[in-house]
């Protein structure tokens, strides 16, 4: 009996905000269409896929592709340019949180608003652009060897230097994400509260003090939450800045897995083998951010489950 008003009481309340429900089936259609559904195609990394045969009906070989690609002979090569990129663009994660309390602690409105303004826009720009700039930059008669000249040194093409490569897709990822990034962090900082504040200056707390003792805590659920995220993508370098970067002079150190699998993929029409590698640079993002969120839970107690 219990049970049965519980599901009426369930059914009432699903009634009661129906309205709701309906904006929200729309979304979870086009999700279930373009999440779940393809994730039946997963089990093309473990078929010898034929497209006269389709998905069910290719030969099943196993782990096949999975073995292909760790004895690859640049296997190493692949991995070590991959975490090294995404290393260099961990190390950035801290510029979001420092430049929005600097923005948060601007006294002028107008300040603050135009400071924005310029730090959102290259969000916006498209990747193909960003690229592009940085190539004409980088180059030896570039803007950035005028400068470097202008204080005794040589010029280099600094974008065919295998060595600059992971720096300088770091610097450019922080540059089109760094004003983006802030957002999620002023709006955790406008929710501190003014009445906490004005109770450590009254205890006689100092700008930095109130940073360190009052905002800081209140930013790190999101600082933690965003992180644990992060890791779940850590192997994932974006494909596209990367390919538009990669040239014959830096391939060496550019080669990194989304690349391999584009080469694989599409100009090579190895699909299941492409698919294979795929499913292995997802699956070690899963262990990723499986190992973050076990940690932060432990040492921050704060975790995404």
């Amino acid at each position: 009996m219990d049970r049965k008003k519980k599901h009426q009481g369930l059914w009432k309340r699903i009634y009661r905000c129906r309205q709701l429900y309906l904006l929200v089936i729309p979304g979870m259609i086009t999700v279930f269409i373009f999440h779940y559904i393809p994730i039946c195609g997963l089990q093309m990394a473990f078929r010898n896929f034929k497209a006269s045969k389709g998905i069910w009906g290719s030969d099943w070989v196993g782990l096949k592709y999975f073995i292909q690609f760790i004895n690859y002979p640049y296997f190493e090569k692949i991995m070590i340019n991959t975490i090294r990129i995404s290393l260099y663009s961990l190390m950035t994660f801290p510029a979001p949180i420092i430049f929005s309390i600097m923005l948060n602690e601007l006294r002028s409105n107008k300040v603050r608003r135009v400071s924005q303004m310029i730090t959102y826009a290259p969000h916006f720009v498209s990747t193909v652009v960003v690229c592009s700039m940085t190539i004409l930059f980088l180059e030896k008669d570039g803007v950035i060897n005028l400068i470097a000249q202008f204080f005794g040194r040589e010029p280099e093409n600094l974008i065919a230097n295998p060595a600059a490569f992971a720096p300088v897709y770091a610097i450019t990822d922080l540059w089109s994400g760094l004003g983006w990034g802030t957002i999620i962090y002023l709006a955790t900082l406008a929710g501190v509260s003014m009445e906490l504040i004005e109770a450590a200056k009254i205890d006689g707390a100092g700008r930095m003090q109130i940073i360190w003792h009052v905002q800081l805590p209140h930013l790190k659920p999101t600082i933690v939450t965003l992180f644990i995220l992060r890791m779940g993508s850590l192997i994932s370098v974006g494909f596209e800045k990367v390919f538009l970067l990669q040239n014959s002079l830096n391939k060496e150190t550019s080669s990194v897995i989304s690349t391999y699998v584009y080469e694989v993929g599409i100009e090579n029409h190895q699909y299941s083998y492409s698919s294979a590698i795929g499913l292995f640079n997802n699956l070690i993002n899963i262990v990723l951010i499986v190992i973050a969120n076990f940690v932060s839970k432990r040492v921050a107690e704060v975790s995404l489950w």
